[in-house]
């Protein structure tokens, strides 16, 4: 790791993405690639850093003192959501405003925009004074970083700068939310459930695949290079396991108890087989509720080839 680059200096931060740069940010949920959202060469540098599709929408990230409204158009349900669970991790996918870009949205009519609980995040974005996107700073469809090291490790010279803001707490992606004026629905699930974003709004909110309308939604996405097997029970993954051994292949074992430590520690895992060039990997899925729901997606997700 290139150890010059990784600071816990938010004005060089800011002097770099002042002058057209992009920098590894932390943010609860995982680490971000942030640009200025208007800066049209600036974003160009992250797609290309990532070598995502121009064509797939970006989050832009603002300070809680940050006047959202003039980046999307809130209907009643995006407001309570956003006075619900801002700063969180929650993004809503909003009508754009004029003042948003194609180069932001993939020349969608909708904006993705979130407020990040993360402090050094905050004290960021209230340093710029402007919206910032930050895609995962990792290789476009590769495992999510959750620390400073993970970003230089997948970016390296690709990154100007890296926010040093400590192991992300949440460690999955924001839930994201499409708030429209003739429907609700979950694009994305995340550690803020249905259950509670249904509480907020007194109403039952769908979920909706398919079409990338959102970032994570590829059905293919947070890919290891070794193959990844999915079990529902801790038997079923001895099992597995021990079948996969006997064929030759090593294997790394996912399993926790504990449903947040699991999201936390999901990526870390994840990468740590790659690292230990692990032929195979067996998870063992966790329940079908709350932030269970989440790392299902993204394990399913990463199993898809």
């Amino acid at each position: 790791m290139t150890e010059h680059k990784v600071t816990t200096d938010i004005a060089k931060a800011v002097e770099v993405l002042s002058s057209g740069g992009i920098v590894g940010m932390p943010t609860e949920t995982v680490y971000g690639l942030a640009a200025f959202a208007l800066d049209e060469n600036a974003v160009a540098r992250v797609f290309a850093a990532k070598g995502r599709p121009t064509n797939h929408p970006l989050i832009v990230h603002l300070s809680p003192d940050a006047d959202a409204s003039q980046w999307g158009e809130f209907t009643n349900e995006a407001r309570a959501l956003a006075d619900a669970f801002w700063p969180g991790p929650l993004t809503l996918l909003v009508r754009r405003t004029s003042l948003v870009p194609d180069w932001v949205t993939g020349g969608r009519d909708t904006v993705a925009l979130r407020v990040p609980s993360h402090p050094m995040a905050i004290e960021l974005l209230r340093a710029v004074n402007t919206g910032l996107v930050a895609p995962s700073a990792n290789k476009f469809g590769k495992v999510s970083p959750t620390t400073a090291a993970h970003v230089m490790d997948d970016l390296g010279d690709d990154v100007d700068l890296v926010l040093d803001g400590g192991a992300c707490a949440v460690g999955v992606e924001s839930t994201i939310v499409e708030c429209l004026p003739d429907s609700v629905s979950v694009l994305r699930p995340g550690t803020i459930t249905s259950d509670q974003i249904e509480l907020v709004l007194q109403a039952v909110v769908g979920s909706s695949s398919g079409e990338a309308r959102a970032p994570g939604m590829l059905l293919s996405h947070y890919s290891p290079d070794a193959d990844v097997f999915l079990v529902e029970t801790l038997e079923e993954g001895i099992q597995k396991k021990q079948e996969l051994t006997k064929n030759g292949r090593s294997v790394h074992f996912i399993h926790f108890d504990d449903i947040d430590e699991y999201a936390r520690h999901l990526y870390d895992e994840l990468r740590h087989a790659d690292l230990s060039k692990c032929d195979s990997i067996v998870a063992v899925m966790p329940v079908t509720s709350g932030v269970g729901l989440a790392i299902r997606d993204r394990l399913m997700k990463a199993a898809t080839r």
